[in-house]
């Protein structure tokens, strides 16, 4: 199917879950891991059994945006990852702005996951002295009070937060004044953004938390 297929009404409502968001990027990475493995076409069984889920969840997340599959064929794998691209707004390159480069935003600068998915951290910023002026992974480290100016200039779309807690609010409004539209915020507290500008929230301690809960559960449920 041609990705010039106008998105549907729905999804540019907003209207999507987010956890339908969040299953169709473990949908592309699965079949980006079958094209490497030389697997052309799948089906929503396949792709389903492969993550966990059932096929009827699998087509139930794709009809929100369209129908993808071909009778007797299945997913054209290449295809349907050029689809969710296009869904998910990857199709192009995004520049981003890491803000706070400690343990956290040197681990960030340094993860290769990026660029193949659509995102070139463009710009890093830090308050300490001692940093500015470093390069990681071929960055160099401004200061914090040169994130207006050079977020402006270099027509960066979308920042990472990856400061303290008691910093995070004030270093957002910086990005949303220099006109970024969407925040990744690592920092563990709720940001107050203004309406058209877009947050997610990433809580390490939080996934961590999912996973215990569920260990914890199935251990109580053995010990029954």
């Amino acid at each position: 199917m041609s990705s010039s297929k106008p998105p549907n009404s729905r999804s540019e409502a907003g209207s999507v879950p987010a956890a339908v968001v969040n299953r169709l990027s473990l949908y592309l990475r699965e079949l980006q891991h079958l094209v490497a493995e030389g697997i052309q076409t799948t089906s929503s069984s396949q792709l389903g059994e492969r993550l966990g889920f059932s096929d009827a969840q699998v087509r139930k997340d794709l009809a929100h945006f369209g129908a993808f599959g071909h009778p007797g064929v299945g997913y054209r794998c290449d295809e349907l990852i050029s689809e969710i691209r296009r869904i998910l707004g990857t199709d192009r390159v995004w520049t981003v702005a890491l803000v706070g480069v400690g343990n956290l935003g040197r681990a960030l600068l340094g993860y290769k996951g990026f660029e193949s998915q659509g995102f070139r951290v463009a710009a890093a910023f830090d308050s300490d002295p001692a940093k500015v002026g470093d390069r990681v992974e071929g960055v160099e480290i401004r200061s914090i009070e040169e994130i207006g100016q050079i977020v402006a200039r270099g027509a960066i779309d979308l920042g990472m937060v990856a400061v303290p807690a008691g910093f995070a609010q004030a270093v957002a409004d910086v990005l949303v004044a220099a006109g970024v539209r969407g925040i990744v915020n690592f920092a563990p507290v709720s940001l107050a953004l203004p309406e058209g500008v877009s947050q997610v929230g990433v809580d390490l301690a939080r996934e961590l938390e999912q996973v215990s809960f569920a260990v914890a559960s199935r251990l109580r449920a053995e010990g029954a």
